[in-house]
């Protein structure tokens, strides 16, 4: 029987989801718990990996095990849960269907970047300071540019093992919350890196330092080198993951 493991974690502590050699991340300590309870080694596939300090308030992960009742699911959500810390919540554990894969099945992935632009005392955890004035107008017309491209060599991480840099943007905005600048993206994939280092070339663009129409050019370019830097992990967030219901079993 297949599952969906939904949860949320604060990445400050972990190398990101995914194992890396003699780093803790998140895949490793999930397993560990997993075959704790479960008594069988359990391998977890995610839905894509995040970078060292990425936050998530929503991920999957799929495994396969024998079939669980609800009340042993639920129970072995409350195991889980009080196996970690406050870095890593179980949110649920659902029925899939046997061919279900949580990160090729995923049609869009949401994350938001969140920029404080007054001192953050109780929130600095989790956002990057940034108290310079930004022209919100001209970044949004950047994220207006960036649903009409498809390939984003230029935000994306050197050396990656991916088969192309092309990604299918279905939204972007900033928007003003409060004492705080929220940047939302929606896309089908992102590459390493894409999403803090286009809020580090669009924080030029609000500078006005580069034009909307540079913007364009940085990404006609597919030259990383020609973007601006990637910000801060702390202040980036997964915030949704999206799938068909119907890969989903009624219980």
């Amino acid at each position: 029987m297949r599952y969906f493991i939904h949860l949320s974690y604060n990445g400050a502590n972990f190398c990101g989801w995914q194992i890396q050699p003699n780093e803790p991340s998140v895949q490793e300590g999930l397993e560990k718990a997993l075959m704790h309870i479960l008594k069988e080694n359990i391998s977890l596939t995610g839905c894509g990996r995040t970078d060292t300090g990425v936050h998530a308030k929503s991920y999957y992960a799929h495994f396969d095990f024998e079939e669980m009742s609800v009340e042993e699911l639920n129970q072995l959500r409350f195991r889980l849960n009080n196996y970690f810390a406050y870095d890593i919540r179980i949110i649920s554990i659902l029925k899939v269907k046997n061919d279900a894969h949580a990160r090729f099945d995923a049609i869009s992935r949401t994350y938001k970047y969140y920029i404080a632009t007054q001192k953050q005392p109780f929130n600095n955890e989790f956002s990057y300071f940034f108290p310079r004035l930004l022209n919100v107008e001209m970044m949004n017309k950047a994220c207006e540019k960036l649903l009409t491209y498809t390939d984003f060599t230029s935000f994306s991480k050197l050396h990656t093992q991916v088969n192309n840099n092309n990604c299918t943007i279905f939204f972007a905005s900033w928007e003003v919350e409060n004492e705080m600048l929220v940047f939302t993206i929606k896309a089908n994939r992102f590459l390493r890196n894409m999403v803090r280092s286009i809020v580090g070339t669009m924080i030029e663009v609000g500078l006005e330092k580069i034009s909307v129409e540079e913007f364009c050019k940085i990404i006609e370019q597919k030259n990383r080198s020609l973007a601006g830097v990637s910000v801060l992990a702390k202040a980036l967030f997964l915030y949704e993951v999206e799938y068909e219901k119907g890969i989903f079993l009624e219980i």
